[in-house]
């Protein structure tokens, strides 16, 4: 066994121990009485579980609510106080190219620093670098009510993507290093509603910012912006405390930037901090990756048709989120500001209902991803449909609710399924490229969406956004063909055992050729005698 620095072994986090899978040890392993063969009892087990998600799952999800909150709010600023002309884009003055250039800006950022953000939180204190990212989203968030001008909105809406950069990616890895892969699609949607809950009281909540219009000299969505943005500050500043490093034996005394880290008291007593290492111990050791398994990584051919789901299914919410008013004043253009505010939230509503139904069946038959994908999909084709050809202005509104409702499970199980490939594989870093990639990459398809449709496509506003739901249904068809071919590329190269299965295997081969030897051993004794 190798130490980083061996003669700072006593201050060293033990998660920075490396070595190959057959030899690697853990510091303080036999003095804390645990054993690599331990099989922990599985009710026992959920309840450890159930532990860690009342400590993990509500940080997450609040951090989601408010960031995903000043990501979507936008959408909402762009009919709000209509009938003052105090609407994001007449105050800012802004062009249908400025619109759609500030809106796909963004996820260039998010494409361009996902991966490399990512990796970081594989090399410090996770809960750290997600602090860190939610700190600097409200800081970004806030500046946005002191926009004046169209530049200072394409501007902060660039940097606000990149400050988001590694987020989502980002917390599905965090999550990895608490659960195993098959427990996640189920709390990756859980913590996932929230921006589905966001978007929705956002939705309802906006109504009222749009009363408080003027106050202080500051337009509706200004005070929108403002209070989300202050509010994620103190989330983020607050999740130092509130969520956990990664697991670990004990960390030895604190060195270098981790003095400013504050202390936390231990996740599990020590009962189940022995349980729980039995069910998750290559999570115990962060294994030293190189540019070189960065590259294994990026060469595996199941990552890409991963990315082309994602890309259908991303590009195809985040273009409802961000045009939902727009939308919706298509389909009648009666409906007031207001009405335009208040009837985005049942849409999310829905999309929350499709997470809560379907990610725990993904779980649960976690065998059949691709079929868990495909089937909400599917939904999303026939509620586009439903939107774009309904005959009445009710039944047009009809199909975004059902838009919404196959649109909620898929980007948790699209997640979800990209750990479950990549992590037995590569390990941690396999965790962490693969779901930035996916993630990164898989924007590509919200900067279509925002950039190229709707506001971007002024010959489209006249056919209702005819064509533009037309290409977010052939993008979902992409993604279920690409799930498809994702469930058969797995099927044909098979999935690598984990790290416990080469080194179980390892022992019973050992075992089985000393056995071997013993026995050989004893019958040239017997032969002999």
């Amino acid at each position: 066994m190798e130490l980083i620095d061996s003669d700072r072994e006593k201050s060293l986090h033990p998660t920075h121990i490396r070595g190959e899978p057959e030899n690697i040890a853990f510091a303080g392993h036999e003095k804390m009485g645990l054993d690599d063969t331990t099989q922990p009892d599985p009710a026992r087990l959920s309840k450890i579980y159930r532990k860690l998600d009342f400590r993990i799952i509500p940080a997450l999800w609040c951090l989601y609510f408010l960031t995903s909150a000043i990501r979507s709010n936008v959408g909402l600023a762009l009919t709000m106080n209509a009938s003052e002309h105090d609407t994001l884009i007449e105050y800012l003055g802004l062009t249908s190219h400025d619109t759609s250039l500030g809106l796909a800006l963004y996820y260039v950022g998010y494409v361009v620093f996902d991966v490399p953000f990512n990796l970081i939180m594989t090399r410090i204190a996770p809960h750290a670098w997600i602090s860190r990212v939610v700190t600097t989203i409200g800081i970004v968030g806030a500046c946005m009510s002191a926009m004046k001008a169209a530049w200072s909105f394409i501007f902060l809406r660039l940097l606000l993507g990149i400050m988001t950069a590694g987020l989502w990616p980002g917390m599905a890895y965090y999550l990895t290093l608490w659960y195993p892969p098959h427990r996640c699609a189920q709390r990756i949607g859980f913590y996932f509603t929230a921006a589905q809950i966001s978007a929705a009281v956002v939705g309802l909540v906006s109504a009222g910012f749009q009363y408080m219009n003027m106050d202080k000299g500051l337009t509706g969505f200004a005070w929108m912006f403002l209070i989300y943005g202050l509010a994620t500050i103190v989330v983020g500043v607050a999740l130092l405390w509130w969520l956990p490093d990664r697991p670990n034996l004990g960390q030895g005394p604190r060195v270098g930037l981790r003095r400013l880290i504050p202390e936390q008291r231990p996740v599990l007593d020590e009962e189940d901090f022995k349980l729980h290492f039995a069910d998750m111990k290559a999570t115990y050791v962060a294994h030293a990756w190189t540019l070189k398994d960065i590259v294994k990584v990026l060469l595996d051919v199941r990552l890409y048709p991963l990315v082309l789901m994602y890309f259908g299914v991303v590009g195809t919410g985040i273009g409802l989120q961000n045009f939902a008013t727009v939308i919706i004043k298509s389909i009648n253009s009666n409906w007031s500001s207001v009405d335009l505010s208040l009837l985005t939230a049942p849409i999310w509503i829905c999309d929350l209902i499709g997470i809560l139904i379907v990610t725990p069946l993904s779980d649960r038959f976690h065998n059949h991803r691709a079929i868990f994908f495909s089937g909400p999909s599917l939904i999303i084709i026939a509620g586009l449909i439903v939107t774009t050809y309904a005959p009445t202005h009710w039944s047009r509104y009809a199909g975004l609710l059902i838009t919404g409702l196959g649109l909620g499970p898929t980007v948790p199980i699209c997640m979800t399924w990209t750990a479950e490939i990549f992590q037995p594989r590569h390990g941690e870093v396999g965790t962490a490229v693969a779901t930035a990639v996916v993630s990164g990459l898989g924007n590509l398809g919200s900067v279509a969406t925002t950039y190229a449709l709707y506001s971007g496509w002024p010959a489209d506003v006249k056919r209702g956004y005819r064509n533009s739901n037309m290409v977010m249904l052939a993008m979902v068809g992409n993604s279920i063909l690409f799930a498809a071919m994702c469930s058969l590329l797995r099927r044909a190269l098979g999935d690598p055992m984990t790290r416990e299965q080469q080194w179980a295997q390892q022992h019973n081969v050992q075992q089985n050729r000393e056995e071997e030897e013993e026995n050989a051993a004893q019958q040239t004794d017997e032969m002999y005698f």
